[in-house]
């Protein structure tokens, strides 16, 4: 994919599952992996600008842009879905040669990161689920409207509005900037093969079963913003009673943008989550 020359949003390019993949490779320590959510024109960079440079001054992060996102390569086929993006994200890791990382996920991220938790456990030491698809819901008319995105500055104002509970947080400025990411070349054409409607059936495909999320092994941090309306507190709610080994945190005047509207406390919060696996692993040493 071409980028604006200079853009912070290139990384560097790997080979992941067979496809060109766009990653950040920030810091030292033991990798924490974040997985972007699925807004239009998003890539791992517009997700995760404010939290890659602090979390880096302690760890190695890795953020890759998924599969027919960003700047990463979009399939011939244009399929997508849970089981090709987990093995994406399987692939990020194997080629990188991480055995295992703490997992970090993103709305639709979240739903990835726990079915990659689920499916390959050993991969995964610590979970951390944000705002998280991963059981079933009614679709909201907030997520209905993010994967029925159509291009336009309007509508993308509109969805800002939709994700951010804090309107000092959204402007003409950034819409128009979010508005040009969203209709780079092949950007909107891939977003548009993902999410095609009846859209509850992709709510259903990220979903994992409620035995399996019951089984995780995984400590598990859970974080949600009250006031998200894309994907509704009720999802975290339910995680927390299914995940045993879990701890659930929810910001009051938030909307689904947790990690940019409460940027310093999120970072904080995960950062003394998996100090705890670090200190641990010390202590085993």
């Amino acid at each position: 994919m071409n980028a604006p020359v200079d853009s912070p949003e290139i990384g560097r390019e790997i080979i992941a599952a067979g496809f060109r993949t766009n990653l950040h490779d920030q810091g030292d320590g033991f990798p924490v992996m974040l997985i972007h959510g699925s807004g239009p024109g998003v890539t791992a960079w517009a997700n995760w600008r404010l939290v890659i440079p602090e979390l880096a001054k302690q760890r190695r992060v890795i953020a890759p842009d998924m599969l027919g996102f960003g700047y990463s390569e979009r399939p011939a086929d244009r399929v997508y879905n849970r089981e090709r993006w987990v093995a994406h994200a399987l692939g990020v890791m194997d080629e990188l040669g991480l055995e295992q990382v703490d997992l970090v996920g993103n709305s639709f991220g979240g739903g990835l990161a726990l079915a990659l938790a689920i499916e390959h456990p050993g991969r995964v030491r610590r979970l951390v689920l944000m705002g998280s698809v991963g059981v079933s819901f009614p679709i909201t008319k907030g997520l209905d409207a993010v994967w029925g995105y159509q291009p336009s500055f309007d509508t993308m104002r509109g969805l800002l509005d939709v994700f951010a509970y804090d309107r000092s947080l959204v402007n003409d400025e950034l819409a128009e900037l979010r508005y040009q990411a969203s209709i780079r070349p092949g950007f909107q054409e891939s977003f548009a093969a993902m999410f095609p409607a009846p859209r509850q059936r992709w709510v259903d495909n990220l979903a994992s079963r409620e035995a399996d999320i019951r089984s995780l092994p995984h400590e598990t941090l859970i974080l949600h913003g009250r006031e998200d309306r894309v994907i509704p507190l009720q999802t975290s709610l339910t995680l927390a009673r299914w995940i045993e080994r879990c701890q659930l945190h929810v910001f009051s005047r938030c909307g689904h943008w947790t990690q940019i509207e409460h940027a310093d406390r999120f970072t904080r919060l995960v950062n003394d989550f998996l100090d705890e696996a670090d200190q641990a692993a010390a202590g085993d040493s």
